[in-house]
């Protein structure tokens, strides 16, 4: 029996196993973890003003656009009536009745922008866990250099790596390691059976082997089916993409990550070169061209083999008219960074 029933969100950087560790967390028969619209990292910037018909509209719009749809039908109506006050409690209302759906005793978010709403989470549900997944930065921009998801740029994704472990390490240290946990995507794949043990005595859960076959399950292969950028997520747990930077990277690219990350990476175990220190960071024009230039590659990769290439085109331009239509409100409300 577990000694806590709230949810388990995964925060940190995306790119760094967030879907790994959320088909383990899944495959657990007491945790249902769908995979996320992200309704606070669109919504968050929106000045609602308390109205939550607006709120449970706008996340319902969201989800009907969702780039890796869900197998059940949420009901707006419920969530109108179970929902707290502020976004997060239109989101917790969602992801309970998904939970219900699943047969599930408590459910997880593996929306890793979660990082900037601990405080949020916590006002709301006292008994949320978060577990903060971090990853080599060099690996994270490696591979976010090829996938739809993230900046395309190393240096872009290099400082938002360092500024989403900062984030985490923050709310670790104002709500402890009771509440927050650090796992090591080179740990959890390099030791699985025991990362995911300590995992489960961490969210109060018995371990269940199931956790280590993750790959098997149907939620895996639609997930690895849906996207080139997911292909890895019907693979047993594999050390092989440990270092892939070597591959990913170029040495220049390389050092700009190392120059941005270095401080963040020593206190979290990542070796670096120090030469990198005296790498200087390249001039906006560059990285604003070479990032765009690589996102025409990595949208003409993804239009010929990602079967939910439209879905993510629809999804942006939901977002992109909520935000628009929001716009004349935010002077009053700043939003956050479209991203």
């Amino acid at each position: 029996m577990s000694t806590q029933d709230g949810p388990i969100l995964i925060i940190g950087t995306e790119r760094s196993g967030s879907n790994l560790l959320r088909l383990v967390l899944d495959a657990h028969s007491r945790i249902a973890v769908p995979h996320p619209p992200h309704f606070m990292r669109y919504l968050s910037g929106i000045p609602y003003n308390g109205d939550v018909d607006a709120m449970v509209g706008d996340a319902m719009w969201l989800l009907r656009d969702h780039i890796h749809p869900w197998p059940h039908v949420i009901d707006r109506a419920a969530v109108a009536e179970a929902a707290g006050p502020s976004l997060f409690g239109v989101v917790s209302a969602i992801y309970d009745q998904y939970r219900v759906a699943e047969g599930a005793a408590r459910w997880g978010c593996k929306s890793t922008f979660m990082v900037e709403h601990v405080d949020e989470v916590l006002a709301e549900l006292a008994d949320a866990r978060f577990l903060w997944l971090v990853r080599d930065p060099r690996d994270v921009v490696a591979s976010a250099k090829r996938a739809v998801f993230g900046h395309c740029h190393p240096y872009r994704m290099a400082l938002r790596w360092t500024a989403e472990q900062e984030l985490a390490r923050a709310a670790r240290e104002r709500w402890g390691p009771q509440v927050v946990h650090l796992v090591r995507y080179e740990d959890l794949v390099s030791a699985p059976d025991r990362e995911i043990r300590a995992i489960c005595d961490f969210i109060g859960e018995a371990f269940e082997p199931a956790m280590l076959t993750h790959h098997l399950s149907g939620n895996a292969r639609v997930t690895a089916s849906l996207s080139a950028s997911w292909r890895t997520a019907g693979d047993p747990i594999t050390t092989a993409r440990i270092g892939a930077h070597r591959r990913g990277l170029s040495d220049r690219e390389r050092r700009q990550v190392e120059s941005v990350t270095a401080r963040v990476m020593e206190t979290l175990r990542y070796p670096f070169e120090g030469a990198s220190l005296d790498e200087p960071a390249p001039g906006p024009l560059g990285v604003a061209l070479r990032g765009f230039a690589v996102r025409l590659a990595v949208e003409a990769r993804s239009l010929c083999t990602d079967r939910n290439h439209f879905r993510r085109w629809r999804r942006d331009a939901t977002v992109r008219r909520l935000r628009r239509r929001a716009k004349p409100h935010r002077a009053l409300v700043p939003a956050g960074e479209s991203r």
